[in-house]
C-alpha cells in the first residue's frame, strides 16, 4: 500500500475509506451500492483511488459540485508544494475546518487530528496502527472530553 498516496494532503486516510475499499472489499461495495441507490449516483462515480490519484478532483464531487469544483486544502498543498497541510507554517487554517453538521456524512472533523498524528508518528506508522482506529472511533464512539 502506497500510504502517501492514498493519504489526502489534509490528513484524510483514503484507504479506509469504503469508496475506496468498495473496488476489492465486498462489504464496502454493499455499502456503497446501498448508497448508490438512495443518492440516486451511480456506483462507478462513487468509487475513489484518493485525492491525489484525482487530482484533488473526486468523481463523487465533481457530480455533486460539478467539474468546476476544487478542495480548497488539495489546491493549497499543491500551490505551496507541500505533502501535507500539518507541514504548512500556517497549519491549522480554515481550509481544515471541521463543519458539525456534515459530521455524519463526511470525515473532515478528523482531518487536523490525524494530520498532527502524521507529524508526530510518521505516515507509515500512523497509517499501519492508528488511522483505522481514529476513522473508527469517530464514526462509532459518543464524542467525549475523556
Amino acid at each position: 500500500m502506497d500510504y502517501f498516496q492514498m493519504t489526502a494532503p489534509c490528513g484524510l486516510d483514503c484507504f479506509n475509506c469504503h469508496f475506496y475499499l468498495a473496488q476489492e472489499d465486498q462489504e464496502a461495495r454493499s455499502t456503497v451500492e446501498r448508497m448508490s441507490e438512495e443518492y440516486n449516483v451511480p456506483v462507478e462515480i462513487m468509487l475513489c483511488n484518493g485525492c491525489r490519484s484525482h487530482n484533488g478532483q473526486i468523481p463523487l464531487q465533481k457530480h455533486i459540485f460539478g467539474e468546476s469544483h476544487r478542495c480548497a486544502a488539495y489546491e493549497c498543498s499543491q500551490k505551496n508544494e507541500l505533502n501535507f497541510c500539518g507541514d504548512c507554517e500556517s497549519f491549522p487554517c480554515d481550509n481544515l475546518h471541521p463543519y458539525a453538521d456534515r459530521s455524519s456524512e463526511l470525515p473532515h472533523n478528523m482531518k487536523v487530528f490525524n494530520l498532527c498524528l502524521i507529524n508526530k508518528m510518521g505516515l507509515e506508522k500512523w497509517a499501519a496502527s492508528k488511522a483505522s482506529k481514529v476513522r473508527e472511533t469517530y464514526f462509532t464512539k459518543p464524542w467525549t472530553l475523556a
